[in-house]
């Protein structure tokens, strides 16, 4: 019998997996994880200066003389800076200072392969250096998540877990569609007797289970009024919502032995490489409606000051429009981090696109793995050098 025939048996193939934990039995829980992080990762490289706009800047023009957002379209953030228009709906979170806007935002080096480049942004890595685990797998391996959570981590609507691979203790919700029937008739099996061969892979499937029961949504919880909007990426970010709501208390704060400390979301389809116009609009609409719902459901459950939301993809787009009314892998690009204790604006290296490289792609500004340090230092209250190797300086963009 392989895994699969076993996952088809109890009912969970296909919904949900779970990758057992490789912690330290001896390290001690760490408070911090009561803070959430939410992950949303913008897959395929998404196209930064149709994005956040330097529409003041005139060779933003002459390098896009077709798929240039139009200056009058642009939803103006300062004299020189706007958003795409599909981004609007981000502008009441702008006003409250609630999301900030980190630019320029890459590593040394830049690898502009996928597979490579997010294995490097998955790991914290430099572009020449090979880690075996993810960086939030680290770093749980450093500090681990209180034993009594559910998973310490939920990855919604991908079977790839990214920064929690090699070791980290994640329920992946490959279809959000499925997941709460499926978990509801997954029971725990016992086949050891008969097979000891089986034992390590029976005690992975049984912890799934827990899991799911644990986090699955349950007659008489509490209702969310949020309205979701639909879709893949609407139903992942319901989903989300859902865990969250039946892991937390009223006062939203984790209950004993429900809790996650990390949700990941993902938004395919950024490899704009040719009519790119349409596709971007769609997905940035998809993302900024998703992201008002999951404010709104946040507040309702009152974690929207104990959660952090940030994006992030292997990469940019080139600043020059391609002959396919499309972008090409590029360097650095911008990303949006939200919640109640963001210190809301523009951070991090606009765009000068006067300064573009021999290969025509704009310097790096902004070391990713200096978001990373913000997680893990500030929000999280860790060791942030020894998990990322080396010293990263945090960006002013929490309150905490």
């Amino acid at each position: 019998m392989n895994r699969r025939d076993f996952l088809s048996m109890t009912g969970a193939a296909g919904a949900l997996a779970l990758v057992p934990s490789a912690f330290a039995s001896g390290a001690t829980p760490s408070a911090g994880y009561g803070k959430l992080l939410i992950l949303v990762e913008l897959k395929g490289g998404n196209d930064g200066l149709n994005t956040v706009i330097p529409f003041a800047d005139p060779a933003y023009a002459a390098l896009r003389p077709k798929i240039g957002i139009r200056r009058e379209q642009v939803v103006q953030l300062d004299e020189r800076t706007g958003l795409h228009p599909a981004l609007q709906p981000l502008m009441s979170m702008w006003a409250g200072k609630q999301l900030a806007i980190v630019q320029g935002v890459s590593y040394p080096q830049p690898n502009l392969s996928h597979f490579r480049s997010i294995e490097i942004w998955d790991t914290a890595s430099r572009s020449d250096q090979y880690l075996h685990a993810g960086w939030l797998t680290r770093a749980f391996r450093a500090q681990p998540v209180p034993p009594g959570f559910a998973a310490d981590a939920v990855v919604i609507g991908s079977a790839e877990l990214g920064p929690l691979a090699n070791g980290a203790r994640a329920v992946a919700l490959v279809n959000p569609a499925q997941f709460e029937q499926q978990a509801r008739f997954a029971t725990p099996v016992s086949l050891k007797e008969r097979n000891p061969a089986l034992a390590h892979i029976l005690d992975v499937e049984n912890d799934i289970v827990k899991a799911a029961d644990r986090l699955r949504p349950r007659n008489g919880q509490f209702v969310l009024k949020t309205q979701f909007p639909g879709g893949a990426f609407g139903n992942s970010i319901k989903t989300a919502m859902q865990v969250l709501a039946a892991t937390d208390t009223p006062a939203g704060m984790p209950q004993q032995g429900q809790g996650v400390a990390v949700i990941r979301l993902t938004l395919n389809g950024f490899d704009t490489h040719q009519n790119q116009p349409g596709q971007q609009a769609a997905l940035l609409k998809q993302l900024s409606e998703g992201f008002v719902a999951m404010r709104s459901a946040l507040v309702e459950l009152n974690r929207w000051n104990s959660t952090l939301v940030m994006t992030y993809a292997e990469f940019g787009r080139r600043p020059r429009e391609n002959q396919s009314n499309g972008t090409d892998h590029g360097t650095v690009a911008p990303h949006f981090v939200m919640g109640g204790k963001v210190n809301g604006g523009l951070h991090g290296a606009a765009p000068v696109l006067a300064r573009l490289d021999g290969n025509g792609n704009l310097p790096v500004g902004v070391d990713f793995r200096q978001l990373y340090a913000g997680v893990l230092g500030q929000w999280w209250g860790m060791d942030a050098m020894g998990i990322l190797g080396q010293k990263f300086e945090p960006l002013p963009i929490l309150r905490v």
